[in-house]
């Protein structure tokens, strides 16, 4: 086991986004690799559209839950929810956002956008959203080229996606093209 490994990201969206779904892939990731994990999650209401938040830690750590100011990074399906879950984050950590309005260079984190809501549509799997910030997640992070790389490839994402779904596969095409979708959609 990778005893330097040591992440902590917070997943964010609305009820019905994936982000469970989300959490999951990247834990069954580390997993896969043979990393400690840790999650933890809130569910609101999450039914009927409320907030979820989830937490993942990869690496030595003793509880599942983030402190306020630890967080390496932020993934966001739902931009309105940045200004409820940024103390989450370090001075350096890093914002990936559902965001197709203005620019959010005001921000002190770096942030790094993509209309995944778009992309979905795009590709005709409103559902997509998930996987598809997964998959620009995996790109722009791993392109920073500092201590904030993830600690999976999208390789390892599509393996955890392919033995998730292997069962049903007329859910793994569109699952791929979604990740593969968010991937391509990189502009750093």
């Amino acid at each position: 086991m990778n005893s330097s490994i040591r992440q902590q990201i917070v997943i964010s969206g609305v009820g019905g986004q994936g982000v469970l779904f989300v959490t999951r892939l990247l834990a069954e990731a580390a997993i896969d690799k043979g990393l400690a994990v840790f999650t933890s999650e809130t569910h609101g209401m999450a039914q009927r559209g409320g907030t979820v938040l989830s937490h993942l830690k990869v690496g030595s750590f003793a509880s599942p839950l983030i402190r306020p100011m630890q967080a390496d990074g932020l993934l966001v399906l739902k931009m309105e929810n940045i200004a409820r879950h940024y103390f989450f984050l370090k001075k350096k950590g890093w914002i990936v956002v559902n965001h197709s309005g203005e620019d959010m260079d005001n921000m002190a984190n770096p942030v790094y956008s993509v209309n995944a809501d778009s992309l979905a549509a795009k590709i005709d799997d409103p559902r997509a959203v998930n996987l598809i910030m997964l998959g620009y997640a995996m790109a722009v992070i791993s392109k920073t080229g500092d201590q904030s790389t993830l600690f999976c490839s999208i390789g390892e994402i599509r393996s955890v996606l392919k033995k998730r779904l292997a069962a049903r596969p007329e859910m793994l095409g569109p699952a791929l093209d979604a990740l593969e979708a968010g991937y391509a959609s990189q502009r750093v």
